[in-house]
Formats: structure tokens, sequence, C-alpha cells
């Protein structure tokens, strides 16, 4: 028979294997039908490809030569290095991410089935289908999926009042991102409050990484001398309800319960500098920038206590059932588009100098050097896709500069909505 602690480690890893047969089918299935992009996807496996190499990381997409430490702070991408070695493509970056963001699932479920028995298994599969996660893969690569786990094994750690393994979890996330220092400095804190007197010492390194980070290293690094995002920090006015909404999201699979847990705290930082910053995009419930609250609001909610959650549990179980049962976003192009896109690809050479649509990028940066088009229309190959989804190029400056490529460049072949043109 087998013993609690047994049937918990099992089904913890029996849910993560699951995910990450998920995640990974729906990320790959995206990439190949040309739903990726170069940015971000793209510029991520640059950034990869140059650590692969021996090289500073670097991305082309973003500039010439841009130095992507003078952006923003992710040292753990140099992890990918070795796998990437093995497998260069950009699907390595999407397995991995897949892989780490279902390895958060492991202590989620864990301390679900501890405190909750059988049912707990509800919650870490509803924590894995949270719109939060599915969001992350559904965006192409990023480096914060490093962070979820990390987040996720230090909040389970300090669920249960193990101090050191909490802090040993959390102090790497200051090499995943830049802002992460602020919730390290926010865990020392936790720990203050708790009567943990280490945690005067994570705080003070925290706000230090932070501080030093952002003050000195990306200044030094960013070809503008400075921080680019200091500028999308401002008093912003309007579209509160955007905000009051990924507040209501957050909360929601929880039955609001999460709230009322002290660990919900972590979560401050991230909302703190997501709603001060003049950018709309970081105030909803799109893209990637939740992915690093979901473990924090489960576990929170779990910690609750279990004589309180069984509602809960209920409320997380209809939610996976929404996200498993609506519509799968379907591709721009249908499948004989996809195919004669990639014969396309297939005619530039290995390490061409190539200037690509954002949605074509990420199916070259794995064995080319790419840039932007238009941003350089001086590459001896270019591809534009057209109709452009328009961004971060407007549609009609992209099809306006094909017909200015024209003067230089000869089409080499055509199919569809795509145009393959050489010096």
């Amino acid at each position: 028979m087998l013993t609690q602690t047994r049937i918990t480690v099992r089904s913890a890893y029996v849910v993560a294997l699951g995910l990450s047969a998920l995640y990974t089918s729906y990320a790959l299935w995206r990439h190949h039908s040309f739903q990726s992009t170069g940015f971000d996807l793209g510029i991520f496996e640059q950034a990869v490809r140059s650590y692969a190499a021996g090289r500073w990381p670097t991305a082309d997409l973003k500039g010439p030569g841009f130095p992507l430490l003078g952006d923003h702070f992710h040292p753990v991408l140099a992890l990918l290095a070795p796998l990437y070695l093995v497998v260069p493509r950009a699907e390595t970056l999407l397995v991995a991410q897949a892989l780490l963001l279902a390895a958060s699932a492991i202590p989620v479920t864990r301390f679900a089935v501890d405190r909750l028995g059988a049912r707990g298994v509800v919650v870490g599969v509803a924590y894995g289908f949270s719109w939060g996660l599915h969001n992350a893969v559904a965006f192409d690569f990023h480096e914060v999926a490093f962070a979820v786990p990390l987040l996720a094994f230090s909040l389970e750690a300090l669920a249960r009042e193990q101090w050191g393994r909490a802090v040993a979890w959390a102090l790497p996330l200051v090499l995943v991102k830049e802002d992460l220092g602020l919730t390290v400095a926010v865990i020392g804190l936790y720990l203050v409050w708790r009567g943990v007197g280490r945690g005067w010492a994570v705080a003070v390194f925290g706000v230090t990484a932070f501080a030093v980070v952002v003050f000195a290293v990306l200044p030094a690094v960013n070809p503008a001398g400075g921080y680019s995002y200091w500028g999308e920090l401002s008093a912003t006015n309007g579209l509160g309800w955007l905000r009051a909404l990924t507040v209501f999201a957050l909360l929601a699979p929880t039955g609001f319960l999460a709230a009322r847990s002290p660990l919900i705290v972590i979560a401050m930082p991230t909302l703190a500098w997501r709603f001060a910053s003049g950018n709309p995009a970081h105030w909803g419930i799109e893209h990637h920038y939740s992915a690093v609250l979901m473990p924090v609001v489960f576990i929170a909610f779990i910690a609750v206590g279990p004589r309180k959650v069984w509602l809960s549990a209920a409320v997380t179980a209809v939610f996976t059932l929404v996200l498993l049962l609506r519509p799968a976003p379907q591709p721009v192009w249908d499948a004989a588009q996809q195919k004669a896109t990639a014969r396309v690809l297939a005619m530039i050479p290995d390490d061409a100098d190539v200037a690509a649509s954002n949605r074509l990028a990420p199916h070259l940066t794995g064995r080319c050097r790419v840039s932007l088009f238009p941003r350089l229309l001086d590459a001896e190959w270019l591809v534009v896709a057209r109709p452009s989804p328009g961004w971060p190029v407007p549609a009609d400056e992209e099809a306006r500069l094909v017909e200015t490529a024209s003067a230089t460049h000869r089409v080499v072949a055509e199919a569809g909505h795509v145009v393959l043109l050489r010096i």
C-alpha cells in the first residue's frame, strides 16, 4: 500500500508530466503554423545562440549587434546553451519553457495534496491550466519561464516554514530579470515578519541586486547609456478597469481566498511595476506578464487551510473546464500556405544575411543572421510576409517598403502571402 508521501509525490509528477506534454504540443503547433514571431522568440533564440557560441548575448532583431544584457538582465538564459548546442533550433527554447512551466506544478500539486488529500490534484491541474501560464505558453518564449518554478518552490517552502529552502529557491531570481530583485526583497521582508532573522539579509540582497542591475549594469551595456524602460513608468490615467480586471482574474480562480493569506504580498512588486507602467499591455491579462503571479496566488490559496478550500477547489475545476472547452486560436495561414512558406524559407542558405518579417524571423534565427524587415533593407536576402500583423512595424509601412526594396533586390520566389528577394 502506498504511503501518503509517495501518493503526494507521484500525483505531483503525473500532473507535471501531463502538463509538459500539453504545453510542448501547443507551443510547437503554434510555431510550426507560423504564429510565433521574431519579437520575442527570435530575439531570445539569438541570445541563446550567442551564449552557445561562447559570446555575450546579442540580437540583430533589436538592432545590429544589439547587446541584450543592456535591455533586460537575464543571464539565466546561458543555462539553455548546452541544450541549444545539441538542437540548435527555436523549438529548443519552446520545449525548455514548457518543461520549466510544467515543473512549477510539482510544488503546487504536492502542497495541495498534502493539505487537501486527493482533491488537491484538482488544484494542481487547475494551476497548470491557469490563464497566466496558458498565456505564457501561447506567447513565444520569455525568460520568466525560469522564474515560475523558482517562485513555486520558494513559495511552497515559505508556506511550510522551511525558511532555508525558501531562500535558496528565491535568490536565483535576480539572474532571471531585473525587477525580480524586488520580489526577492519582499520575500525577505515576509521572513522578517515571520521572525526569521536572515530575512533582513535577503531583503537587502534583493534591493541591492535590483539597484546595481538597473542603475549600473544595464546602463553600462545599453548602447543608449540608460535603462530603456524608465520612460514607461508614468502616472497613467484611464483604463483603471483593466487593472481591476487583472486583480479580479488573479484571485477569481481561487474563490478570492488567496487574498486572505499573507503570502499574497509577494505578488505586489510585479503588480506595482506593471500598473505604474505607461504601456497598457502591462495592465491586462494578455501575454506572459502574469505567469510569475500564478504560483504566488495558488500557494497562497492552499495555505489558507483545508477547511476553507473545498469551494475554491470547485471553482478551479470550473476555470480548468472553461480553458479546455474554449476554441483554440486558428492559424492566420492555412496548411497549404504554411507548406509553401516553408519551401520559400528553405531556399535561403545557412549563415545568410536576412531581413525578415516578424512572423518569419524565428524560422531563420537558428541558421542565419536575421534582422527585422523593414528596419534593415540592405541585407542580401529579404523575406516578407504579407499581410503583416502590423507590429512592431505597421502593415502599410511594410507594404510600401517592399516596393522600395524591389529597386535594389530581385524577386527570387513568391508563394501566396510570402515573397523572397535577393540583391
